[in-house]
């Protein structure tokens, strides 16, 4: 169903060495979205290079919904060769090519997010032209938990599962955070989350989302009866112990004695 056999140890890996990378960034902006897009990166590297069909005549596709993310996403990019070091360099300064949010058209980006809310219908209307036109691709989307409050997130969830849009393989990046609020405490009843995907009718896993072998084996063992989520508790901030759950950090670049701290943290082992 891959096209390849996952390597666990490559991927913790190149996860230690993108939250390197996005630190590393940090220190050239004023600001840098760092705790979203730590929580994200085991998501998004199992995704690009376990689990998508990325060399192919109809390669997967791939949507960041929460687009305040793109750091994690940009890191990949960058090692699959799509963005050059420089371009990453740049981004969110003056002239960069790259901006804090993606956008459509620059190599690899699907849809330019940001706007929360607005991928998984993106999402919907590819898989759903796929299956009018018999394309064999898949089309994959990470959210945050703070943007599926959105309507048009629900709207979605109801009408995937009636489309029969098996093909579609979204999972939700669960950190508890949106911005600078808990979301178990502003708004308790969003729990539980698994729950209501399934009552939609979508197929559903929960799972530790920095347990990248749980996430293959999930994705790759579903039953494809029915669009695909997988709820990925998640923290915010994950790899410094001084980011974790801070909210601060949600958008904050580290001044240079906490990079140096954090880079203390993050052992590069490649």
């Amino acid at each position: 169903m891959s096209p390849t056999v996952f390597d666990l140890k490559a991927s913790q890996r190149r996860c230690v060495q993108y939250r390197r990378r996005i630190l590393e960034i940090s220190q050239k902006v004023p600001a840098l979205h760092i705790g979203g897009a730590f929580s994200a990166l085991e998501l998004l590297d199992t995704i690009y290079f376990g689990l998508m069909r990325r060399e192919r005549e109809n390669p997967d596709t791939f949507i960041l919904s929460k687009g305040h993310g793109a750091m994690a996403q940009y890191c990949i990019l960058e090692k699959l060769g799509l963005l050059t070091r420089d371009e990453l360099d740049g981004c969110g300064r003056d002239g960069g090519k790259l901006g804090m949010h993606p956008d459509y058209g620059t190599a690899g980006i699907g849809a330019s997010t940001g706007s929360l809310g607005h991928g998984l219908p993106i999402t919907l209307g590819m898989a759903l032209a796929d299956k009018t036109f018999t394309a064999d691709r898949r089309a994959f989307i990470v959210m945050s938990d703070g943007e599926i409050q959105e309507g048009s997130v629900w709207e979605s969830l109801m009408i995937a599962p009636t489309l029969r849009l098996n093909n579609i393989i979204a999972a939700v990046d669960l950190n508890d955070f949106q911005s600078l609020g808990q979301i178990s405490k502003s708004h308790p009843n969003f729990y539980p989350v698994g729950e209501k995907m399934r009552a939609f009718g979508w197929e559903t896993v929960e799972l530790d989302g920095h347990d990248q072998q749980a996430i293959y084996n999930a994705v790759t063992q579903r039953t494809g009866l029915a669009p695909f989520m997988v709820v990925a508790r998640t923290t915010k901030g994950k790899g410094v112990s001084y980011m974790e759950n801070v909210p601060i950090w949600h958008y904050r670049s580290p001044s240079p004695d906490e990079y140096q701290l954090a880079l203390a943290e993050l052992k590069d082992e490649a």
